[in-house]
């Protein structure tokens, strides 16, 4: 595989993988639904009059949108042009790299109250971030 491969991608597939991972993520870490679990488990305060910086946003939709462009390469690389196909990629990928990663990472955050409970909230949005994302991809190749 080459970079020669960026040519190739379905850049609308991407970008649209790269919004779907991101929206994940804002309904994921709202409030009501696992925000105020993983602020608990990690140990984040914010006050309740405190508004977040653009990083808050920013950050994540380039993290999502250069999750997609791998994800795009490797469904190229591998031929994946499928839902199915898609689904067996974002599998492999969150297993092998949102799990691997993140719970590693988590296992020694020892100065967060629940470390593992933290790692195992991040591991559920990346991982089905990737699935859904390779799904995209997959199936709009």
């Amino acid at each position: 595989m080459s970079f020669d491969v960026l040519g190739d991608l379905n850049w609308l597939a991407v970008i649209v993988a790269a919004i779907a991972y991101f929206v994940l993520g804002a309904i994921w870490y709202a409030p009501p639904v696992l925000g105020n679990a993983w602020m608990r488990a990690g140990g984040v305060d914010v006050p309740a009059d405190e508004r977040p910086g653009v990083g808050i946003y920013l950050v994540p939709l380039v993290g999502a949108l250069l999750s997609s462009i791998a994800l795009g390469m490797l469904a190229e690389a591998s031929g994946t042009d499928t839902a199915g196909e898609g689904l067996v990629l974002g599998i492999v990928a969150a297993l092998g790299f949102a799990l691997a990663v993140v719970l590693s990472i988590a296992n020694f955050e020892t100065s967060k109250p629940r470390p593992m409970t933290w790692g195992a909230i991040q591991v559920g949005y990346y991982g089905l971030g990737i699935i859904i994302a390779a799904l995209i991809i997959g199936a709009w190749q």
